[in-house]
């Protein structure tokens, strides 16, 4: 049997980079088929809200569909010029959530026609599939943006202190009010801050494992020194501070939670998940006792019937979980729910009550698979890339979909405390849309370095 590169003769003769090289497939014909499904289903969805509400199918029906097929090719270009072998599932899942999210939003707009949704969301989300484009050509390389660590965590502190200057919204100050036009800065800056915690932490994470003092008689537990810890858990505490006199204690805990996986990744000791976990418990407890508003929504999670018994009518918690029982397993069908009784918030905190009550247990499963498969994407692409920023990074965009979705969904099924925060993709929400699609991007970018890099090396800036 003769060895690849040996001659017959025993002499030494160079390989052939031809014969050896593997192509790697670049899956973006997969990609398209399941664009193409995603809008299929999301304008199908669009049909059946119409037929169910008025018998026949929606006239802006094409329109609906041309446009988000429009948007979704244009991503998928940018994707197919840009990033030849990135993940193929991560931007059919983006497309078919956030075609979801405007089904929805619309079939709430027949119920509420002087409070129409849709439209703003669907020019939100133009603009966050732009942003999407403009990231992946433009972004040839992620590990740019550790350079930029510091400038994004000045931008970020700088985004979470406007709101302050504002009035405050159903009791919390994060919105910003401008000629008509309302964003919430909390939305950019939590990505913002993770492309900061994922630097720092890139440069420091053997200073953070290996140095400083031991904890009593806890081995696991190791408190790295105070220079190397203290910068960021100032920068963690002061946004959290901030957020917690805005009263948004949802982005708060979002904050804390993204700071302490990423903290555990980059240092490996599980002893940060047990002390993360603690203090979260402590924090919550106090908050929870302190804060009105937030006192309040405690006492709704530990008895969301209290308002019922007392004569008072159903509050949203409990119109919630109402919508829940009443979809069942394969729910109403769209456009035949009752979940409008709920509020001011339905297309907002609330809107997983409309998919769970039209669409069934069935239906909010798969909804919760194509989150839990857009984050395993995620993590996937942190796994897979060399370099520990892009690692960290990767990691922190997809727990910050993790965290978002577990805070929402747990709140408005009364597993925790109700918290005011956008479903991603789904909720009415233009912050919250860009936001998510910038992420989606950047996953993107991700995932094609490492697939790059696993098959030809080093990907070139």
């Amino acid at each position: 049997m003769i060895r690849a590169g040996t001659a017959k003769a025993g002499t030494t003769v160079a390989a052939d980079p031809s014969a050896t090289a593997v192509r790697l497939p670049r899956r973006r014909g997969v990609e398209f088929t399941l664009i193409v499904v995603a809008v299929l289903l999301s304008v199908f969805g669009y049909c059946a809200v119409g037929l169910a509400k008025h018998g026949t199918v929606p006239p802006g029906a094409a329109g609906y569909g041309a446009g988000l097929g429009v948007l979704a090719l244009l991503a998928h270009c940018a994707v197919r010029l840009r990033a030849p072998y990135a993940d193929p599932l991560l931007l059919p899942i983006a497309v078919l959530l956030n075609g979801l999210g405007l089904v929805l939003i619309y079939r709430l707009d027949l119920e509420t026609p002087a409070d129409r949704a849709a439209p703003a969301q669907l020019v939100w989300s133009t603009l966050g599939v732009a942003l999407f484009a403009v990231a992946v050509v433009l972004l040839r390389d992620h590990r740019v943006l550790q350079r930029y660590a510091y400038v994004c965590v000045v931008a970020a502190l700088a985004l979470l202190t406007l709101p302050i200057f504002f009035p405050s919204v159903n009791g919390a100050r994060i919105w910003i009010r401008v000629a008509g036009l309302s964003f919430q800065p909390g939305e950019f800056a939590k990505v913002l801050l993770g492309i900061f915690f994922a630097g720092y932490l890139a440069v420091n994470r053997h200073a953070l494992a290996y140095s400083g003092r031991q904890i009593w008689r806890f081995r696991r537990l190791q408190l790295p020194a105070g220079r190397v810890l203290g910068p960021i858990v100032a920068i963690w505490l002061l946004s959290v501070g901030v957020l917690v006199l805005e009263r948004d204690l949802g982005t708060s805990l979002l904050f804390f939670g993204l700071f302490v996986v990423l903290l555990y990744v980059a240092t490996g000791r599980t002893g940060w998940i047990a002390v993360g976990l603690l203090l979260a418990l402590v924090g919550a407890m106090a908050v929870g006792r302190l804060e009105p508003h937030v006192h309040s929504r405690v006492e709704d999670w530990l008895d969301p019937f209290a308002s019922i018994e007392a004569g008072e009518g159903a509050g949203q918690l409990a119109q919630s979980l109402f919508a829940f029982a009443a979809g069942g397993m394969l729910g109403t069908g769209l456009g035949r729910g009752h979940s409008t009784l709920i509020g001011f918030a339905t297309k907002s905190d609330f809107i997983l009550a409309t998919a769970g009550e039209e669409l069934g247990l069935a239906g909010l499963c798969a909804i919760f698979l194509l989150y839990a498969l857009l984050v395993e994407r995620g993590y996937r692409a942190g796994l897979g890339v060399r370099d520990p920023f892009g690692r960290l990074l990767a990691i922190g965009l997809a727990s910050i979909v993790a965290l978002q979705v577990f805070v929402i969904a747990g709140g408005v099924t009364g597993l925790i405390p109700l918290t005011g925060m956008a479903m991603p993709f789904l909720a009415q929400g233009g912050s919250s849309v860009v936001t998510n699609w910038i992420i989606v991007a950047l996953l993107i970018r991700i995932s094609d370095s490492a697939r790059a890099q696993q098959h030809e090396g080093p990907a070139i800036p």
